[in-house]
C-alpha cells in the first residue's frame, strides 16, 4: 500500500509567480522584440493584443498556485488593502524578479540573430547613446523610442514627472480591475473570464498609453530585463537615458499607482459590494 504523495520541494505559489511571471515578459517583451526587429506586429494595438493574451494565459495557467500576482505593485496593493500577508511579500516579489529575469535571458538568445542585424543595420552601437533603441526590446523608456535612437527633441516631449502620472494612472485602474474582478462579493464578476478580463484591460491600457511611456505598470518586468540589458551590453545607458526615470518612473510610479487603485477598491467599491451581498 503506498503512502501519500511527497509534498513538492518548492512552494506551489513560488512556482506560480516565478512561471507566470516569466510567460508575462516572454509574451510581452517577445511581442516587442519581433515588432522591433522584425516588423512582425505593425501598430501599438498589435502589441497590446499579445501582451493581453499572454498574461490571461498566465493567469490561468498560474492563478491556483499562487493567485497570479505577477507585479509587485499587485502584491504590495493585496498587501496593503485586501489582507495579503506582508510575510509573502517578499518571497513573491522575488520570485517575480527571477521569472522576468529568466524569460530575458531566454529572449536574448531567441532573437540573438535578428538583434545583431538590426544594430548593424541602423549604425547601432551596443551601449552607447542611441541603444536605446534596441535595449526597449528589454527595458522601456519614455517617450517610447519606436525602434529609433532619441533625440533631445523627443526626450523633451514627456517630463518625468508626466511618465510616473502615466504609470501611476495605468497601474491604479489595473489593480482597481483586477480587485473589483476578483472580488466574490461582486455579483458581475466575470468568473472564468477574470484572466481574460484583466489580459484586455492591459490591451487597452497599452493601445493608449505605450507610446507615452511604453506602458510597464509592472516593477519587475521593467527592471529585471533593464537589469538583464545592462549585462548583456547595453551597460549605463538604459540607468541613465532618461536619468533617474528608470527608477521613479518605471518602480516608484507602479506601486504608487498600485497602492491607489487598492484604496480606491477599498474606499468606494468594496463597502457597496458587500452592502449588494
Amino acid at each position: 500500500m503506498s503512502g501519500p504523495a511527497p509534498k513538492p520541494a518548492i512552494p506551489a505559489w513560488a512556482v506560480g509567480e516565478f512561471f507566470g511571471t516569466f510567460l508575462l515578459v516572454f509574451f510581452g517583451c517577445g511581442t516587442v522584440a519581433a515588432a522591433v526587429l522584425t516588423g512582425a506586429q505593425v501598430g501599438v494595438f498589435q502589441v497590446a493584443i499579445v501582451w493581453g493574451l499572454g498574461i490571461a494565459t498566465a493567469i490561468y495557467l498560474t492563478g491556483s498556485l499562487s493567485g497570479a500576482h505577477l507585479n509587485p505593485s499587485v502584491t504590495l496593493a493585496l498587501a496593503g488593502w485586501n489582507g495579503f500577508s506582508w510575510r509573502r511579500v517578499p518571497g513573491y516579489l522575488a520570485c517575480q524578479f527571477l521569472g522576468a529575469f529568466a524569460a530575458s535571458a531566454v529572449l536574448y538568445v531567441a532573437f540573438a540573430g535578428p538583434l545583431r542585424v538590426f544594430e548593424a543595420s541602423h549604425g547601432i552601437v551596443r551601449g552607447s547613446a542611441g541603444s536605446e533603441a534596441s535595449a526597449m526590446i528589454f527595458g522601456e523608456f519614455f517617450p517610447n523610442p519606436g525602434g529609433r535612437p532619441f533625440t533631445s527633441k523627443i526626450l523633451a516631449m514627456i517630463p518625468s514627472s508626466t511618465a510616473f502620472y502615466v504609470e501611476a494612472l495605468g497601474t491604479s485602474i489595473l489593480v482597481l480591475v483586477i480587485l473589483c474582478a476578483t472580488d466574490s462579493r461582486n455579483s458581475s464578476r466575470p468568473g472564468l473570464l477574470t484572466a481574460s478580463t484583466i489580459g484586455l484591460t492591459i490591451t487597452m491600457l497599452i493601445s493608449l498609453l505605450a507610446p507615452l511611456t511604453m506602458a510597464g505598470f509592472n516593477p519587475a518586468r521593467d527592471f529585471a530585463p533593464r537589469l538583464f540589458s545592462a549585462l548583456a551590453g547595453w551597460g549605463k545607458v538604459v540607468f541613465t537615458i532618461n536619468g533617474s526615470g528608470w527608477f521613479t518612473v518605471y518602480i516608484l510610479g507602479p506601486i504608487a499607482g498600485g497602492q491607489l487603485g487598492g484604496m480606491i477598491y477599498r474606499c468606494f467599491f468594496r463597502p457597496y459590494y458587500a452592502v449588494a451581498d
